[in-house]
C-alpha cells in the first residue's frame, strides 16, 4: 500500500501485517488520525495487548503541530503535558516548544513501537455487521473490529463569509497560515479575534516589527497569568473545575482584581459574564503572553469586531473604516466530521461528537472519541485520561 512507513512513520516503508490488499481481516482496532490523542490511544492499547493501527492522512505524526506558527509553546507544563507512558524531557524547559512537541511525538510513536499508515485519508465509516468499514483514499475498505476518531478539535480553519470578503483588496489569510512576523515587517496588520491564537499573533507581530497591530475583539477575553509566583494557572484550573460555576467566577473575578491591570483605557474592559461561566460556553481564558503589556504600552490596539469590507477597507461594529495591509483571520476551525461520520447520527448541532472517551454513542457501539473538547485542565492531559478509558473499554470487548 503506498504511503505505509515503519514505526512512528519516520524509519522507511514496509508493508504491515494484515494491511494487504484492500481489506484487512485481522479485525484490529483502527484510530483514525496520527496526532497527540491518536498516539496515546494506540500506545495504551497496545499495552493492554490489543493491536491498534493508527491511519493519518498527512506524510508524518504531529502533522498539526508541525504547521503551528513558530513562537508557539504549550500554555500546560511539561510535567502535565507528557502523554501516558513517555515523560517529556527535562531539557525542553517548563512550556515546550512547537518543535520539542514534534520531536517528543515522533519519540513517543517510536517508543511505544505503534502501527502507522501515512498518506491515508479516511472519507467514511460505516457499520459492517459487528464490525466497522472505513472507506479510504485510493479505494481502500479496511474492516475492524472498533475506530478511535482522533483527528484532533482544530481541524479545518473556519473563516467567516464576511460580506465583500471575496473582493477586499487587501491580503486575507487565516491564522492557520501564519508562521512567523517576517513578511509582515513595516505593515499594517490586523488581528481578527482575541482567542488564545490570535492574542499571541498580534504579540508575535509587534516584536516582529510589523508598523501597526490592531486587535479585532467581538466578546472581551477572561486574561490570566500563565503562571504567577511560580504556580502555573493549569494548576489552578485543575483545583477549581469540580467547584460550583459561581463560585469560580467568584474567585477568578478577585483574583483578576489583584493581579491584573484594568485596560478598559485602552479598549479591553474586563468582561461582564465570569470566567467559568465562559468556559461553560465554550471559551478558554487567554493566557497572558505579552498581551496585557503590548496594550498597555499602545502596541497593540484593541478595536470593534470585523463586519464587512469595502474593496481595501475593513469595516467595523463600530462603523469604524480602516485600511490594513493584511487580515489576520483568527477565528476558530471546524471539527469537519461530518462527511465521515454524520449519517450515523453521532454529532450534536455544533458538528461535536455526543461522547468522548472511553462512552461509545447508543447507537454505535465500538465507536470511539478523543481530543473534540477544549478543557480548562489542558487538553494534553485530557487527551492522556481519554487513552486510558478507551484502552480499558476495548480490553473488556
Amino acid at each position: 500500500m503506498a504511503g505505509e512507513k515503519g514505526r512512528g512513520g519516520n524509519s522507511g516503508t514496509r508493508r504491515r501485517p494484515g494491511l494487504t490488499g484492500d481489506r484487512t481481516d485481522d479485525r484490529p482496532v483502527y484510530v483514525i488520525g496520527g496526532g497527540p490523542g491518536g498516539l496515546a490511544v494506540a500506545a495504551a492499547l497496545r499495552g493492554r495487548g490489543v493491536r491498534a493501527v493508527i491511519l493519518e492522512r498527512s506524510d508524518a505524526v504531529g502533522d498539526s503541530w508541525r504547521r503551528h506558527y513558530d513562537r508557539l509553546r504549550l500554555h500546560t507544563t511539561r510535567r502535565l503535558s507528557a502523554l501516558p507512558g513517555l515523560a517529556m524531557p527535562r531539557s525542553f524547559g517548563r512550556w515546550v516548544s512547537r518543535d520539542d512537541m514534534v520531536r517528543y511525538l515522533e519519540k513517543y510513536a517510536e517508543f511505544h513501537e505503534l502501527e502507522i499508515v501515512t498518506g491515508v485519508e479516511v472519507t467514511r465509516i460505516e457499520t459492517a455487521g459487528a464490525d466497522w468499514l472505513l472507506h479510504a483514499t485510493g479505494g481502500r475498505r479496511m474492516t475492524g473490529r472498533a475506530v478511535v476518531v482522533a483527528t484532533g478539535y482544530n481541524h479545518t480553519p473556519r473563516l467567516p463569509d464576511w460580506p465583500g470578503g471575496d473582493a477586499y483588496t487587501g491580503e486575507l489569510l487565516h491564522a492557520a497560515e501564519y508562521r512567523s512576523p517576517a513578511p509582515y515587517r513595516d505593515r499594517d496588520v490586523l488581528v481578527v479575534g482575541v482567542g488564545n491564537t490570535g492574542a499571541e499573533i498580534a504579540v508575535d507581530l509587534t516584536e516582529g516589527g510589523a508598523a501597526r497591530v490592531r486587535l479585532a475583539v467581538r466578546t472581551p477575553p477572561h486574561i490570566v497569568r500563565r503562571s504567577t509566583a511560580g504556580w502555573p494557572a493549569q494548576r489552578s484550573a485543575l483545583l477549581v473545575r469540580r467547584l460550583p460555576t459561581r463560585l469560580v467566577d467568584g474567585l477568578s473575578r478577585i483574583q483578576a482584581r489583584l493581579l491584573l491591570p484594568d485596560l478598559s483605557a485602552h479598549g479591553l474592559p474586563r468582561p461582564r459574564k465570569g470566567l467559568y461561566s465562559r468556559v461553560r460556553e465554550g471559551a478558554i481564558p487567554v493566557q497572558d503572553a505579552g498581551l496585557i503589556d503590548a496594550v498597555r504600552r499602545g502596541r497593540i490596539e484593541p478595536v470593534a469586531a470585523l463586519e464587512s469590507f469595502d474593496g481595501d477597507t475593513a469595516v467595523l461594529a463600530d462603523g469604524s473604516r480602516i485600511t490594513p495591509d493584511t487580515v489576520i483571520a483568527a477565528t476558530g476551525y471546524l471539527r469537519a466530521l461530518e462527511g465521515m461520520i454524520g449519517h450515523l447520527g453521532v454529532l450534536d448541532a455544533r458538528g461535536r461528537p455526543v461522547v468522548h472517551g472511553g462512552r461509545t454513542p447508543k447507537q454505535a457501539p465500538g465507536l470511539y472519541f478523543t481530543g473534540f473538547t477544549n478543557p480548562i485542565s489542558g487538553t494534553l492531559r485530557e487527551l492522556g485520561r481519554d487513552a486510558r478509558r478507551i484502552a480499558r473499554a476495548l480490553a473488556r470487548g
